[in-house]
């Protein structure tokens, strides 16, 4: 079983349908168990990030708690992040700030899936099926892998070119383009990311 399983995160989505926010608030306990969740039903809950309403995912139908749901993706995620060599704690922070884990999420820019791929990026790693999570997963972190190359291993930047394309990152002289949406973004991901990795080592 894998460190994320072990440590039982709690994760919960929006209650509302098509939710246009989904702040992110969480705690370690002290058994040293973080704790997610959009709705901080406890004191000890702080705020980890607020998603602003044009980064949060879009869905129409019935809420479903996605995040709850997460760990049944964990053999896609370390597996492409095998694949792909990188972390799957990245993989996951990735996940968790652009899709919730739903795999039908479509954003308003089109992006769609748990790894929110744009379809263009999807059909240049080989996706058939960009709602198929196997496939939108491995295809995001490879996407993710090539992005630390071409940008020397710049975890910053390769997020910021995930989230605003890597012409952008180039157009403002290899630095974070000043997006609202960028700007709001890169934060957040990097600390899901590092919640993850400390709960990790501390496992």
């Amino acid at each position: 079983m894998s460190a994320w399983s072990n440590a039982i995160l709690i994760l919960a989505v929006a209650a509302a349908p098509g939710f246009a926010r989904a702040d992110v608030f969480s705690f370690t306990d002290a058994n040293g168990v973080a704790h997610f969740s959009n709705i901080p039903s406890d004191s000890r809950y702080k705020l980890l990030f607020a998603t602003p309403s044009d980064l949060a995912p879009a869905e129409k139908g019935p809420s479903i708690d996605w995040l709850a749901r997460s760990a049944q993706y964990d053999g896609v995620i370390r597996g492409a992040a095998k694949d792909a060599t990188i972390q799957a704690a990245l993989v996951r922070a990735v996940i968790v700030v652009e899709s919730g884990f739903n795999p039908r999420a479509v954003s308003k820019k089109g992006a769609i899936g748990l790894m929110q791929l744009q379809p263009a990026t999807a059909k240049r790693y080989g996706v058939k099926n960009i709602y198929d999570p196997e496939q939108n997963v491995r295809a995001g972190a490879h996407y993710l892998r090539d992005l630390l190359v071409r940008f020397d291993s710049n975890l910053e930047l390769a997020l910021a070119a995930y989230n605003a394309g890597e012409e952008a990152v180039e157009r403002y002289g290899r630095h974070v383009p000043p997006f609202r949406e960028t700007l709001a973004y890169v934060p957040s991901v990097m600390k899901v990311y590092q919640r993850l990795m400390d709960q990790a080592h501390a496992s």
